[in-house]
């Protein structure tokens, strides 16, 4: 008889477990992975998908130099929370031409010579890796700004 009991609540602590997982699968199927932010990850892929014009003269250093002033901005239009963790944006809240000229205020402040079509060019390739990774979300509504 204690046999017939123990096989009971074996059963039924698996048919708790299977609830459980369940539902918490589906909840978790139902919500998009968060968007990371890899600077070493973003440094390779941006740098790969520069125009050659551009990729023949930035090294990977001026990449990751240009993404760090990047982030900077995205930090100062509350974006981001600690310079390195990008939440979801939206093209309309960043202007890349005034990101482009936040970047190249900062090129000069520390002697850094990168032309405008460098930084623009480093700029897209960045948003399109924040578009690939999850990171920028749909335009937002202007009624709702």
């Amino acid at each position: 008889m204690v046999v017939v009991y123990l096989l009971v609540a074996l059963a039924i602590a698996f048919a708790i477990a299977a609830v459980v997982i369940g539902r918490e699968a589906r909840r978790m199927d139902a919500e998009p992975p968060k968007a990371v932010f890899d600077p070493d990850e973003a440094v390779e892929w941006v740098a790969n998908h520069l125009p050659f014009e551009v990729s023949a003269v930035l090294s990977h250093d001026d990449v990751r130099r240009i993404l760090a002033w990047n982030l900077q901005y995205f930090k100062l239009k509350g974006l981001s929370a600690n310079g390195s963790t990008v939440y979801v944006t939206t093209p309309s809240i960043v202007q890349t031409s005034e990101a482009v000229a936040f970047v190249l205020d900062q090129a000069e402040s520390e002697d850094a010579d990168f032309s405008v079509e460098q930084v623009t060019a480093v700029l897209e390739a960045q948003f399109s890796y924040l578009e690939v990774i999850g990171a920028i979300g749909p335009a937002a509504d202007p009624e709702n700004l």
